[in-house]
């Protein structure tokens, strides 16, 4: 017998054959199924007055539509939050997705594939506002293009990636860092950003020039105050910004190394941490009128934005876990 569900044809056939006296193996033979199914139909849809072959298959539909997924963000408390989160908190259909489990663990109606976010979104006009607040927002969705790569001048004394410990790579150790300056328009000012590898936890200063003497202070002011456990390893690109990490190294307990030219990928933390910053201030935003506070709470809202390589926690999450693990170490 093809197809796994009793039809109303067969339920008929069953009442019949009941009526008729026929036992449970009987109708069983008679229609091709196993006994187990027949048993279980007359089981499931019997009252005290019998069987009921209408009444049974009715009751079957109503189990099949309520087993069947809502469509796609049907279900409003699922659909408040989707919106709620891209629209309020500027999180990615991917972030939202992953976030779901960990915030409604208990509540399977609480599901939703960052795919069929996107298609809502796209399809559904009353859902199209936005657009606007996706990553890429465009009429339609579409590959992204490869990122551009800058030469990397002459520093002096440069310590190269190759000589970085193999254990950065591995993100297992809290304390190693990644660095870039972010340049406002007509550079009227720049932003230095540091994102620490493994809890992908980001501090940014706002700089009036790119002067090496004065990026190198901020990055000393900025990671000064840090326990010398959480400084191990700080990468730049090679910008000539980054001139002075001779100075960093030694007045921070950390060594510094240049990745090769051409190979932003050897940065990808930073990159990506700079993407989210662009989010708030896009290329040819100028920098001249932003602040050290309002930088501060973009900041704030980064560190608190899931990321699907964390598990969907939070870079601030994560690096209180972390920290909370040293602390109850030292004090055992």
């Amino acid at each position: 017998m093809s197809g796994r569900h009793l039809t109303l044809v067969e339920r008929v056939k069953i009442q019949m054959h009941q009526e008729q006296g026929m036992s449970p193996t009987g109708i069983a033979a008679n229609l091709g199924r196993s006994v187990t199914t027949i048993t279980r139909e007359l089981e499931r849809n019997s009252t005290a007055r019998g069987y009921d072959a209408e009444r049974a298959h009715r009751m079957y539909l109503e189990r099949r539509k309520s087993c069947q997924p809502a469509k796609k963000l049907d279900y409003v408390p699922l659909r408040n939050y989707v919106i709620e989160m891209i629209r309020d908190e500027e999180w990615t259909p991917e972030q939202v997705a992953g976030r779901l489990p960990l915030d409604f663990p208990d509540d399977p109606r609480m599901r939703v594939s960052h795919e069929a976010i996107y298609q809502a979104i796209y399809a559904q006009d009353s859902l199209h506002f936005l657009i606007a607040i996706l990553p890429q927002a465009r009429p339609k969705r579409r590959k992204r293009g490869q990122g551009k790569t800058r030469r990397g001048p002459s520093i002096p004394n440069r310590v190269g990636i190759e000589q970085r410990p193999p254990e950065v790579e591995k993100r297992t150790i809290h304390g190693h860092w990644e660095g870039d300056l972010v340049v406002g328009k007509n550079n009227d000012g720049f932003i230095l950003t540091l994102v620490e590898r493994t809890s992908r936890l980001l501090y940014a200063v706002k700089t009036q020039t790119k002067k090496a003497c004065e990026v190198a202070q901020a990055v000393i002011e900025t990671l000064l105050d840090r326990p010398a456990s959480w400084l191990k390893t700080l990468t730049f690109d090679n910008g000539p910004e980054f001139a002075h990490h001779e100075r960093m190294a030694k007045d921070l307990p950390l060594d510094v190394y240049f990745a090769d030219p051409y190979a932003s990928y050897q940065r990808g933390t930073n990159e990506n941490t700079n993407g989210l910053i662009r989010r708030y201030l896009p290329k040819g935003r100028s920098f001249a009128d932003l602040t050290q506070r309002q930088l501060d709470s973009i900041v704030e809202q980064i560190n608190n934005r899931p990321r699907k390589c964390l598990g969907y926690r939070t870079p601030n999450e994560l690096f209180l876990q972390i920290r909370n693990q040293r602390l109850l170490a030292l004090s055992a």
